[in-house]
Formats: C-alpha cells, sequence, structure tokens
C-alpha cells in the first residue's frame, strides 16, 4: 500500500473519531423529560402531599405510588363544596353532603380540577403513556438555550383534550422548563403562551408562577410563538399564582 493511501485512510479514520469520539450525542426527548422531572422534584412526585391556593380555591394533591387524590375545596352563598378526583372517578359534597351531578358536568368538573392538578405539577406527567415526545431540536430565548419539546397525546388514554398540541422549553444546562406553549380546540379553540416567575423550592419540589399570553389572530404554531414573544406581539391575558404552597411526603 502506497504511502499516499496510508495518509487517506490515517485522515479518514482521525474524521471519525473527531466526529463520533469527541462529540457526545444529543440526549432524545425522553431523556431531557426526565432529566427535567428529577431537577423539578423527582419521587418526591410521586409520594407527597401538596397544598396551595389558586384563584379563591384551596387544592390539596395527594400521590402515593400511583394512586392519586386531587381535591378542590371552596365556598359561595350555598357553604362548602369539596370536589374529588381519584382513580375511581369524581365526587362532589356540598356541606359535607353527597351532590348529585349528571355525566356532562362530571366530565367538566373532572377536567377542571385535572388541569388545575396537570400544570401545577408539570413536567410531572410528560411521562405519561398517552404522552408522545419529539425532540425539535435547541433554540435560544433571550440569549440562554433550550431543548425544544412537542407533545402530542394518543386518543387512548389522553382524555378528552388528546388532540391538543404542547411545546415545552427545557435550559440545556440545568433542565428547568421556562417555558411552554399550547394550541386548543375547546370554546372555539386558540394558542398560549406561559413563561415561568417566582420559580422557588418548596419542600423540594420546584414551582413557578406564570404569564400567560395569547397568541395573535390565526396563529397556530406552537413551536413558533418564541419569535413572537421576545418581539413583544404576544398579548398578555393574565398571571397564573399559586399561593400557600405546602409540601410534605406521603406517609
Amino acid at each position: 500500500m502506497s504511502k499516499f493511501k496510508t495518509t487517506q485512510i490515517g485522515v479518514f479514520i482521525f474524521a471519525i473519531f473527531m466526529v463520533f469520539g469527541c462529540n457526545p450525542s444529543q440526549p432524545n426527548a425522553d431523556e431531557i423529560v426526565q432529566k427535567a422531572i428529577k431537577t423539578h422534584g423527582g419521587d418526591l412526585y410521586e409520594n407527597s402531599l401538596i397544598d396551595f391556593d389558586f384563584r379563591d380555591r384551596h387544592y390539596r394533591i395527594e400521590r402515593n405510588e400511583g394512586a392519586f387524590k386531587y381535591h378542590r375545596i371552596f365556598e359561595d352563598s350555598l357553604g362548602t363544596y369539596h370536589d374529588v378526583l381519584d382513580n375511581n372517578g369524581f365526587s362532589r359534597a356540598l356541606n359535607n353532603e353527597v351532590v348529585n351531578l349528571d355525566q356532562e358536568w362530571v366530565q367538566k368538573y373532572s377536567a377542571s380540577v385535572n388541569s388545575v392538578a396537570y400544570f401545577a405539577l408539570l413536567p410531572f406527567g410528560l411521562n405519561d403513556a398517552a404522552v408522545n415526545k419529539e425532540l425539535l431540536g435547541k433554540e435560544s430565548i433571550r440569549d440562554k438555550a433550550y431543548y425544544k419539546i412537542k407533545v402530542t397525546f394518543s386518543e387512548d388514554g389522553g382524555g378528552e383534550d388528546h388532540d391538543d398540541v404542547f411545546v415545552y422549553w427545557f435550559d440545556t444546562e440545568t433542565f428547568r422548563m421556562d417555558y411552554f406553549g399550547y394550541s386548543y380546540h375547546t370554546e372555539g379553540g386558540g394558542i398560549r403562551f406561559r413563561e415561568a416567575v417566582n420559580v422557588r423550592e418548596v419542600g423540594g419540589v420546584t414551582f413557578a408562577d406564570y404569564i400567560n399570553y395569547a397568541g395573535q389572530h390565526g396563529d397556530t404554531d406552537v413551536s413558533g410563538l418564541t419569535e413572537k414573544f421576545i418581539n413583544g406581539e404576544l398579548k398578555k391575558l393574565s398571571e397564573i399564582n399559586l399561593k400557600n404552597i405546602v409540601v410534605s411526603r406521603y406517609l
């Protein structure tokens, strides 16, 4: 073999080494979400009692190795309501008396309680069996790099809103979830983008409040909302604040 051919082979092997040996592979969507869940609370999500107040209602989230019970307690002119959503379904009591509800209202109240718990505990829940995750790559927001992950839901197990589309942005260094957006189809549909603020740790679990923005009329691409956010083109709708948070381990 000539010296020229030997040199060519050597250069080729070196190039292969540089590509596959020096550039560690990017984590996939499942790995990123797993690291994010660990960063935000890890095992505490599945073994804890979490109390908080949200919009004049008190919530308690009980989780114990797959068994769950979500409480919502509030008052009006008729008295005190106590809603419970657990593995067996939904129930409502008014002044400690069971209220009989038709299926339409059971579904409506169940979705309402579950939605508050879901958003409060994010990113926990993103590894459910019905969740489909896709890594869209990296994106820079305000000079910080993020993994950008698209989430859709299977019809089987994905709930009534299984056709909603979510996108989450995770810090590439800390794996903290700083932004997410979603499109929805209920009540005429729409698109939202949320910015995490007032991020704090309580009892080992990370919580955030959110500034809730609406996309412009006709927006359908959730993954493209960051450019409009950076340019100040999204309309602020509301603030989502969790108050009086208490976390304790489930015994």
